[in-house]
């Protein structure tokens, strides 16, 4: 299996319900290193997984529509707990829907699958892997 893996940042703030979490049930914030993960098991025709280039800029937008947001107050997320592993499993579902709509090129199509990984900090990180 082949893969390329594109990375970006993303600062958000949110709060948690439920003891589980403790103090994080208080507003706070988060700066999350993203890492996009993509696999096939054959290059494609010009022999890459993926353009980069492509991947860099979809990942950078999708996160762009996250940056600087309490998630807290943003509808798609009303009432859930915005833990980074359900944030990893967000970002790669919305990369999919990137690679079906074309924006990471037509040879993406021929992708088997995605990780996004969010790194918390340099011990600690989740990650959630797709099928395409």
């Amino acid at each position: 299996m082949f893969s390329i893996t594109v990375r970006d940042h993303v600062m958000i703030a949110h709060s948690f319900r439920g003891e589980v979490f403790g103090p994080a049930q208080r507003l706070h914030g988060a700066t999350f290193v993203v890492d996009a993960t993509f696999r096939r098991a054959e290059l494609d025709a010009d022999n890459i997984v993926v353009d980069i280039g492509l991947a860099t800029r979809e990942l950078g937008a999708l996160l762009g529509d996250l940056n600087y947001r309490n998630l807290d107050d943003e509808p798609a997320f009303a009432g859930v707990n915005t833990s980074t592993e359900f944030l990893a499993k967000v970002i790669a579902d919305r990369l999919a829907e990137r690679v079906d709509e074309g924006l990471l090129g037509e040879g993406a199509r021929g992708l088997a699958g995605i990780t996004v990984t969010l790194h918390e900090s340099h011990i600690a990180w989740a990650s959630y892997e797709r099928t395409l």
